[in-house]
């Protein structure tokens, strides 16, 4: 039996750029638009969240309160991908849906953290206090808060998509994961419509902390990706995207228009030795070779800005395909960790849909321009730490 065609019929998205892709289209037009804060986390800058009018996507205002941030980014992100497939609020068909979910841990209590790392020194038994408060100042429900599947949860209540739920952690290739096996279960008929995606929060202490010990942040002016010799890493974005994934058939039967087909996804984990990334993404280009052949490729990097793994997949990119016009989306919006390769095919759909890349971002040297009209988007995810994979988003029909 043949693999089905797999087809985007929705996508939500939002980053520190606005609200929907007719806004990231507009914010990404100008060249040298982005939306730093430089000051409330110094010496790290981030892409905040931007103002979002919540009531659209999340009606209920409790609902809208026990959610941690990055849960109500996913959650809205998610609504306006429902809303774009026209599935929302259509309760028997989001009662089939199945959901991947690639999310990373909760946020904590900052002030319950703050008074056990202030008292512990002082205790003649730390480990015996640690405990003690630890079980009594963290409610049931405040560690429930701090679930990753708590995203699919809350996504089920507010948009009544009640089907199997499954969520991924580990980092950027858990987005990569929840693409790859929607993709597969689709193909190989175990379910005929997904919504995947995923969402981060950049504006967290804890995280910003754990990034920076292992010298992973990049500190300073905001500078282009490729351009981050002189301190390699990463600015952390808040957003992140969501899409609808149906089986060709299944979308044709309802009467809706794909926006753009999934022609192949690749996925690999190297071990990260000199030379590793290139050999690996080089890999995953060339098993990708019959989705792009004879066509106009474009390419969206989800490049980190970490060395030397960055230079690595460029080099990699340029080897494969050496016309092809290279933007590195971390440069505009920010590294979403979990929601990278999301985002990344949410701009692939949305430069598909208007017939046009982006223009490269100011002061970006490693960013030809681009003028003709891309066939297909390949889509690339190289974890700063490890996995890689790649999507390649092509018109639909």
């Amino acid at each position: 039996m043949n693999a089905r065609d797999v087809v985007i019929t929705g996508v939500g998205m939002v980053s520190s750029l606005g609200d929907g892709l007719e806004a990231h289209a507009a914010a990404l037009a100008d060249p040298a638009r982005v939306n730093i804060d430089a000051e409330s986390f110094a010496p790290y800058p981030v892409h905040p969240t931007p103002t979002l009018e919540y009531d659209r996507q999340i009606v209920k205002k409790l609902d809208q309160k026990q959610m941690e941030p990055w849960q109500r980014l996913g959650t809205y992100a998610a609504g306006l991908a429902l809303e774009m497939a026209g599935l929302k609020g259509d309760k028997e068909r989001l009662s089939n849906m199945l959901m991947v979910v690639a999310a990373g841990g909760g946020e904590r209590d900052y002030a319950v953290d703050g008074q056990i790392l202030t008292q512990m020194p002082k205790e003649a038994s730390p480990g015996v206090y640690l405990n003690e408060r630890l079980m009594g100042d963290l409610r049931p429900t405040l560690f429930l808060a701090q679930l990753s599947n708590l995203l699919a949860g809350n996504i089920s209540i507010v948009h009544g998509v009640t089907g199997a739920s499954r969520t991924f952690m580990g980092e950027e290739q858990a987005g990569v994961d929840a693409l790859r096996i929607a993709v597969e279960r689709i193909r190989a008929r175990q379910g005929d419509s997904f919504l995947v995606g995923g969402s981060f929060n950049a504006e967290r202490p804890d995280s910003l902390l754990i990034w920076a010990m292992g010298r992973m942040l990049r500190k300073g002016a905001h500078v282009p990706v490729w351009s981050r010799k002189d301190d390699p890493g990463f600015m952390l974005g808040s957003g992140g995207a969501f899409l609808v994934l149906e089986a060709r058939e299944v979308a044709a039967a309802r009467g809706a228009k794909p926006l753009a087909v999934i022609a192949d996804i690749e996925a690999r984990r190297s071990r990260r030795a000199p030379g590793a990334v290139a050999a690996s993404l080089m890999d995953c280009l060339a098993a990708a070779k019959p989705a792009l052949a004879g066509k106009k490729v474009a390419v969206l990097s989800g490049a980190t800005g970490v060395a030397p793994i960055t230079d690595e997949e460029l080099s990699a990119i340029r080897a494969v395909l050496p016309d092809a016009p290279v933007r590195a989306t971390g440069t505009r919006l920010g590294h979403m960790i979990e929601a990278q390769f999301p985002v990344g095919i949410a701009l692939a759909v949305q430069a598909l849909q208007s017939g046009a890349l982006f223009p490269a971002a100011a002061n970006s040297p490693d960013e030809a321009p681009s003028t003709a009209a891309p066939e297909a988007v390949a889509v690339t995810c190289v974890g700063h730490q490890r996995g890689e994979g790649l999507a390649v988003i092509v018109k639909a029909d």
